[in-house]
């Protein structure tokens, strides 16, 4: 069905679309497709430290295997995607992309090589291009525009969310399982035929990219067969005029008659920096610093952080929704306030000993609580300031400028820093041409060291990390700053009011 075709159904004079209860369910598979969106993009960060073992890498090594490479084709996908959505069927272009993420994320799995990973994760992030444009542009022709702060508010805890359960699942899988677990169980069962491999060879990272992205190719039916594709601007305001959808060049000029649109996306884009950066090292962090294993991580932090940081989103978004009839700019300022007071409970968090884990666990979460209570804003903001016909391209840039900054930049920058503390923490200890980074991170090389020149290479390699994620969370500072001005022309920029 073309946006022309849809564009015959009645005026809705500014009401939702379907019932309640169609609605409340269409939101939740949404967010649900949101939700498996961020297990599969958050799973190498569950599982970062045995791949960088697997593959002998410096954490500038996997800052890129995690950052740029993903963000870049992501972000070259997601501007034809949702020029698409702006003119055929979303609910289609969703299933379809659910399929392909799934898929190549299950053969992250079968890497033999970075190279391999690497592949795998640029097909992961082309098929999550198609994911949130055409899911936010369904989202706001099922709710009018007074009720879309709170349903993309409930939309965007898909990201935290989707981080628990990975950590949830990920973590445990690739600690508790390996290659003899799962031949014995296929074994168990009459099924060791279908599957004649050397299973004493297979590591449990691997096991966790294959059974935790398979199962996205049954959302994916669930979407094409239960989701109704909704006439476009069904429930905006009557007065606004229903048009066809707008190509990327004429949505690129009306974007740029908005400054509220820019700043805020830079905004997000910084904070997107932070928390992709912080997301994607805090587990090898805590076992370097604490020797926590993954999987323990994974229960005892990462759950409970994801699990913080979709109360974060869900607090900004109800809190927009109900302070917005007294402050017109809520939507900008709430977030800013958050950012700003995550700070110091992120670095109290970073620097808890490790005899006070239960304290640090407490900190960290209050410090995502705070940090995430952005998200819903940036969706908020992105499509409220321009007319229907241009939502779903308008989400993509704003995702395009998120993905290549935030994503982008994120791990790479903690990456070089940790890499960078890591030598000066070497050279702080008088190891400058004695010891090198690629000398404390090889297994072999570490075993032959002398007992002192070992116990400087791990205090080294957990503090250059920790040093460099405290860094990054002070660029929460301008992040703050750019919600903040945001709101000096969000009331004139703003097109759905009521």
């Amino acid at each position: 069905m073309t946006a022309a075709t849809i564009a015959e159904a009645p005026a809705a004079a500014g009401r939702s679309f379907g019932t309640p209860a169609y609605r409340g369910f269409v939101l939740l598979l949404l967010t649900l497709v949101y939700t498996l969106n961020f297990i599969d993009r958050s799973l190498l960060s569950v599982i970062a430290q045995p791949v960088i073992n697997a593959f002998n890498l410096s954490d500038s090594e996997y800052g890129f295997l995690n950052g740029p490479p993903f963000a870049i084709f992501y972000a070259l996908m997601g501007i034809p995607i949702a020029m698409a959505a702006d003119r055929y069927n979303r609910v289609a272009i969703i299933a379809l992309c659910i399929a392909i993420w799934s898929v190549m994320a299950a053969l992250c799995g079968l890497a033999t090589s970075f190279a391999f990973l690497l592949v795998a994760r640029v097909g992961v992030a082309i098929g999550e291009a198609g994911g949130t444009p055409p899911a936010n542009s369904l989202i706001g022709d099922y709710f009018k525009a007074s009720s879309r702060a709170n349903a993309l508010g409930i939309y965007a805890m898909g990201v935290t969310i989707g981080a628990a359960l990975s950590n949830a699942f990920g973590g445990p899988i690739a600690t508790d399982l390996n290659g003899m677990n799962v031949e014995a169980w296929l074994a168990a069962h009459n099924l060791a035929a279908l599957l004649p491999i050397d299973w004493s060879a297979v590591e449990g990272w691997r096991i966790a990219f294959v059974v935790i992205g398979a199962p996205g190719l049954l959302v994916a039916l669930m979407v094409l067969l239960f989701v109704k594709e909704p006439p476009r601007g069904f429930s905006d305001p009557p007065h606004m005029q229903r048009q066809e959808s707008a190509g990327f060049l004429e949505t690129l000029r009306e974007l740029a008659r908005k400054p509220t649109f820019w700043t805020m996306a830079m905004g997000a884009a910084l904070t997107a920096l932070v928390g992709y950066g912080l997301a994607g090292f805090q587990a090898p962090m805590a076992q370097r610093v604490h020797g926590i294993s993954p999987g323990a991580f994974a229960l005892q932090f990462g759950v409970p952080l994801a699990l913080c940081a979709a109360a974060g989103t869900f607090i900004g978004g109800f809190a927009t929704e109900k302070l917005t009839p007294r402050s017109p700019t809520a939507v900008c300022w709430i977030p800013a306030l958050g950012l700003l007071t995550s700070i110091p409970f992120y670095l109290m968090g970073y620097y808890t000993p490790t005899e006070h884990l239960g304290l640090a666990r407490v900190l960290w979460c209050t410090g995502a609580t705070l940090h995430f209570t952005y998200l819903g804003s940036q969706y908020t903001i992105g499509q409220g300031v321009v007319s229907t016909r241009s939502r779903a391209s308008a989400i993509a840039m704003l995702l395009l400028v998120i993905a290549l900054i935030g994503n982008g930049l994120g791990p790479q920058i903690v990456g070089w820093m940790s890499d960078m503390f890591m030598n000066s923490e070497l050279a702080s200890h008088g190891m400058t041409g004695v010891l090198t980074s690629a000398m404390c991170r090889a297994r072999d090389v570490l075993a032959q060291l002398p007992e002192a020149q070992r116990a400087i290479c791990t205090a080294a390699y957990g503090e250059g990390l920790r040093q460099s994620m405290a860094a990054t969370a002070l660029i929460l500072i301008p992040a703050a700053a750019f919600f903040w001005l945001s709101g000096f022309t969000y009331h004139r920029d703003l097109v759905a009011r009521h």
